[in-house]
């Protein structure tokens, strides 16, 4: 009842036969992917003083909740006395 059926003659998948017709337009696509050295350094650079200013901000607002809790336990036995 739930057995796949499956075709008699099964016929293989077409081949893919494309071919350009013009290397020449072929490679001049290529090139324009290229990517230079200076611009992977960039990204690169970019990508790490941006990692650099996250943790900043973490270790920061961390520091200031520490001092918030603190401050508020300071202040709470000061008014209780």
């Amino acid at each position: 009842m739930f057995l796949p059926k499956y075709p008699d003659n099964p016929t293989p998948p077409p081949a893919h036969a494309h071919t350009p017709t013009d290397p020449a337009l072929v490679r001049r696509s290529l090139s324009s992917i290229s990517i230079d050295q200076k611009t992977v350094a960039a990204v690169l650079v970019g990508g790490v003083v941006l990692t650099a200013l996250l943790a900043a901000v973490a270790v920061t607002a961390i520091s200031v909740a520490i001092a918030a809790v603190v401050l508020r336990s300071l202040l709470r036995e000061h008014n209780r006395r």
